[in-house]
Formats: structure tokens, sequence, C-alpha cells
């Protein structure tokens, strides 16, 4: 699991303006937003001045006069009014530039995460990548929606009093500019810890997203060993984390957020009240200015006070958008294509060509791989676990980049074609299928237009799966759950295959297809693979050795090498490796000498 670390001001700053630069494209309903927040904040800062004229001018002199005290009272209320609307659609407008905002956030890194090589999957936690997708987007979203409206909000509105302040008396004001510094000082201490806490709170919560996903997913498992303690325990664990990670940044905020700031408010009224005490032994004040002096500190504070409240939101997005950006940044890619758009497959011959390829750069699995598959041949590689069977399907379909040797696919690198080629010309049929969320219909499709549901049934029907598919409910209109779990091993793998005949590909390759099916299932299955075979270039990889003995060629991996290679009566002619796999699955020498005699 990666680690965030801490981020200084500079990193900060270019995490907010790459944000900020998110908001771009819709600059005009920013400024509309804006205009509506300043209006908003002008009425705010205009009713007080409003309240102390009523008081010194009509009150205190007792001048109660009917037409101006109307127009004052209907001025007073217009302009709340005025303000209550003007707030909704202010608060409305950012609310839609922030949604839009992150729906386009979430689109990038899906379209990123679709992007990224295997590689990167094999080394991050499925729930770690969901979490920046939901949970930190989100903590995004909040900052376009209150931090930044709120901050220039602040902004407006304390400039806003201080002129008031101004105008009613110099020196008060004076003395309210000089308190900012102090109040800057506490803002440095918050950001200076919390973005510490807060990264190590975003990394807790998406440990405890990887620990729910990986038990989701392997519920089965646990509950048939009875794992259930252990893994309830593991996530304890990592969830007294995150609550030991929250309870830092609630002490934190506790401390610095309200209190610190509340208590130079209360410092700066007294000093306020006592001004106003001293000044009226030798002069008489007026009360309107007291009250509106007054209710301008109050508001004064309040904007800093919210300013404060919504730097725990900033800091959180911040350091959301921090691993938002990583992910984005993220280089492990799938491999590049060195695209000719006039470079087709036609044939389908593959041939590979001294490769050697490590997954971590440092312990080759392949070593020196070389051999040719023709066109129409059926090639198979056996071998023990980690021979390297799957490296080479993984670097056929280009999943993993090569470094050492070359691929070629009618006498031309692998690399010249484009993705879209290769995927259309190479059918994958894998031990364990996956199917989505859907109909069965749509899991042979896989929602390709160009694809008939007389195409669907065809090819259900060539792999022999449409008896059972038939006999469905709604047939091939049935639902198909989460991964297809309702469906047999079999029947899901037969849908795959069905999938990949739909598709009519060039090539095609069996990663041990039949490993989950039946005896009686497999033995359609392979009727169906003969004819399939015919015309197309096949790679298999099997454990089961009576699976591919109708194979052109054998090739047996040792240790990443190729040991053995030859058809099924030459292999078992030499005794070797082969030989050795074939006795151990057939039980007996009586046996096998029976079949090389």
């Amino acid at each position: 699991m990666e680690k965030n670390v801490d981020f200084d001001k500079r990193d900060q700053r270019q995490v907010l303006w790459r944000l900020l630069a998110y908001a771009k494209p819709y600059s005009k309903k920013i400024i509309a937003a804006f205009c509506l927040l300043l209006l908003s904040t002008l009425g705010e800062v205009i009713g007080p001045i409003l309240v102390k004229i009523f008081i010194d001018d009509y009150v205190t002199t007792q001048n109660i006069v009917f037409k101006p005290l109307f127009y004052l009272a209907t001025a007073y209320m217009v302009i709340q009014i005025l303000h209550a609307i003007i707030t909704y659609f202010q608060l409305l407008s950012f609310q839609e530039i922030a949604l839009f905002i992150i729906k386009q956030l979430r689109i990038d890194i899906f379209t990123k995460v679709h992007s990224l090589g295997l590689k990167y999957f094999d080394k991050t936690p499925g729930g770690s990548i969901v979490s920046r997708v939901t949970n930190d987007t989100e903590a995004i979203k909040e900052m376009f929606v209150n931090v930044l409206a709120t901050f220039i909000q602040s902004i407006v509105m304390l400039t806003g009093i201080l002129t008031a302040m101004f105008f009613l008396d110099k020196k008060l004001a004076v003395f309210c500019i000089i308190i900012v510094p102090v109040i800057f000082m506490i803002i440095q201490m918050y950001r200076r810890f919390s973005s510490r806490y807060y990264a190590d709170m975003r990394e807790r919560l998406s440990e405890l997203n990887a620990k729910l996903s990986e038990s989701i997913q392997g519920m089965a498992i646990i509950q048939i060993f009875r794992q259930e303690e252990r893994l309830k325990a593991e996530f304890g664990g990592v969830n007294e984390k995150h609550f030991q990670a929250g309870m830092r940044n609630i002490k934190l905020d506790a401390l610095l957020l309200r209190p610190a700031i509340d208590l130079v408010f209360v410092f700066t009224l007294i000093t306020v009240l006592s001004f106003f005490g001293l000044a009226s032994l030798t002069s008489p004040i007026k009360i309107g200015v007291i009250y509106a002096f007054v209710n301008y500190l109050h508001r004064f504070f309040e904007p800093v006070n919210q300013v404060m409240m919504r730097l725990s939101m900033y800091q959180q997005a911040i350091v959301a958008a921090s691993r938002v950006f990583k992910l984005l940044d993220e280089e492990t890619v799938e491999p590049d294509q060195l695209e000719d758009p006039f470079t087709s497959i036609e044939k389908g011959e593959i041939q590979f060509k001294n490769i050697s390829f490590s997954y971590d750069g440092k312990k080759d699995v392949l070593k020196n791989i070389t051999f040719t598959a023709k066109q129409g041949e059926t090639i198979a590689f056996v071998g023990h676990t980690g021979s390297g069977k799957s490296s080479i399907i993984n670097l056929l379909m280009r999943f993993y980049e090569f470094e050492h040797g070359d691929i070629l696919i009618d006498g031309k690198s692998i690399k010249h074609y484009s993705k879209e080629e290769l995927r259309s010309k190479m059918g994958l049929v894998l031990q364990d299928p996956f199917l989505f969320y859907g109909t069965v219909k749509n899991n042979i499709r896989l929602y390709d237009d160009s694809l008939s549901d007389e195409d669907v049934i065809a090819a259900a029907e060539f792999v022999q799966a449409d008896t059972f598919i038939e006999s469905l409910e709604k047939g091939y209109d049935h639902k198909v759950v989460e991964r297809g779990s309702t469906f047999s091993s079999g029947q899901r793998q037969l849908i795959a295959f069905a999938r990949t005949i739909a598709t009519n590909p060039k090539i095609l390759v069996l990663d041990e297809a039949t490993a989950n099916i039946d005896t009686e299932t497999e033995e359609a299955i392979q009727v169906a693979l003969s004819k399939m075979r015919k015309g197309r270039t096949t790679i298999a990889i099997a454990h089961r050795l009576s699976t591919i003995q109708d194979a052109d060629t054998i090739y047996v991996l040792h240790q990443g090498e190729i040991a053995e290679r030859g058809n099924h009566q030459e292999l078992l002619a030499k005794k070797g490796i082969y030989y050795k796999m074939y006795l151990l699955q057939n039980g007996g020498v009586e046996k096998l000498e029976d079949v090389i005699g």
C-alpha cells in the first residue's frame, strides 16, 4: 500500500492550481456566481448601517416621522428579501459548478484507470482505487461548493466591514486590522498540522475500502475456511488506526478552529467596549454607533470562523486531490503501440523471437523464448506452476511490455498494430471468465451493436451453450448478477466461449479454458474447439494433458525456458518432463507403455 507523505505549501499550491484548472470551462458560470456572491455580501454589510441610522437619527432623538421610517424599513426589508433570493441562486450556482467539475474529474480518473497496465493493478488494491474515485472526489467537491465560495465571500465581507468600521471609528478599525496577523498565525499553525493528519486519515480510509473489497470478493473462501474472526480482527485494526487518525484531527479542530478564534474575539470585544466606555466619560457616544460597531465586530469574526471551519474541508480536499492526481499521473500505463493504420492481421501467424521478460525488472520469468505458430496451427504450452505459461499469453495480448526480443504477427512486430486491431483479431478465454451485470445476450455481445441477436444465438449454438441458455427463465434475456455468481463455472465458461466466437477472431488464445468444466461439458467443448480452431491460429495453456493431445506442437516450459517441444507422441517417447507429467496424471507405467506402444 502506497503511503502519503507530508507536502509543503508549494505542493499544496500546485495541487490547488491544478484543481482550479478544472473550473476553467465554467468560467462564465463562476463569474456569474461570484457576482451573486458580491451582491449577497453587500446586503449583509448595508443592513447594520440602516439599523444604525434608525437608532441614532430616529429612536434616540425621538424623531418619529412616518414617511422616512417607512422608506427606511422598506429598504431594509427589500434588502433582506433580495439577499435571501440572491443567496439561494448563488449557492445553487456553486453546487452546479462543483458537480460539473467532479463529474469531469471522475470521468478522467475512470478513463485513466482503464488505460493503466496490469502491472499497476498487481501492486495496488482495488479498494484503494475505488476510494480515490469516490471518497476523494467527494472531498474535492466540498472544496468547490463550500471552501472557495466561503473564502471569496469572507474576503469581500471583511473588506466591506473594515470599510464600514473606518467610517464609524478609524482608531478601532486600525486596531481590528492589527489583530489580523494573530488570526493568520493561527491559520498557518492549523494548516501545518492538519495536512499531515488528513493525509494519514485518507490513507487509512483507503485501507478500509481495500480490506472491505477484499472481504466481499473472497466471502465464499472466508466462510468455508472459517476466517471471519481473523478478518474481523484485521478490519478492526485498520479501523482503529482510522479512528486514531480521526481523533487527532478532531483534537486539532477543537483547539484551533473555533476556541482560539473565539478567544481573540472576546479579547477584541472587551477592548472595543472599554474604548467606548472610556470615551463616554468625556463625550456622549451614539448608541447606534456602538450597536453598528459591535455588530460589525461579530460579522468581522464570523467570516474568520467560517474560513477556519472551511480550512478543515480545504485541507481534506487538497490531500484528496493530491491522491487523485497521483493516480492521474501514474506512468504504469498500457504498452504503447507504434500504430500503423495500414497494418492489419490477415493470417494470424505468430512468432516469438528470443523473448525475455521480468515482472519486477530483476528476475526473468521468461528466458529467450522462441517459437512459431503458423496459420491454422494449434500449439500448446504445459509446465509446472510458475514456469511462465501465462506470461506468454500476457505478452501476446499486450498486457505487459517486453524489452528483449520481439513478437511478430504475420511477419510484423506486434508493436506496430493498433490496440483495436490486436484485440479485435484475438479471442481470449480465461480459466475464470468474468461476466458483467446485465443479460446473457449482452454478455455474449458485449454491447457490440454490429452483432445481431442471430449472431449471438449462432455463437451460443456453435459452442453448444444454447441448451442451458434456452432452459433459463428468460433465455438470452435472463439477468446476470455481478460476476455471474448464480451460474456454474461450466456455464460461465460456455458463455465466455460464445462471447469469443461471436467476434470471429483470427487468433484463439485459451488459458486453462476447460479447467473448470465437468467431463461431460468438456467433451462438448472439445467438439466446439475443433471447429473453432479450423482456419485459426490457436495457443492453448493446459494442465490437463488430455485436452491438448491433438495439438500440432506442444512446448514444455521449465523455469521460464522451453525445455521440450514436439507433438504428444514425440514428447512421450523422449521420457522427459512431459513424460513424467503424463505419468503423474494417468497413474501408471503400464498404461503409459500402452499409449507409446
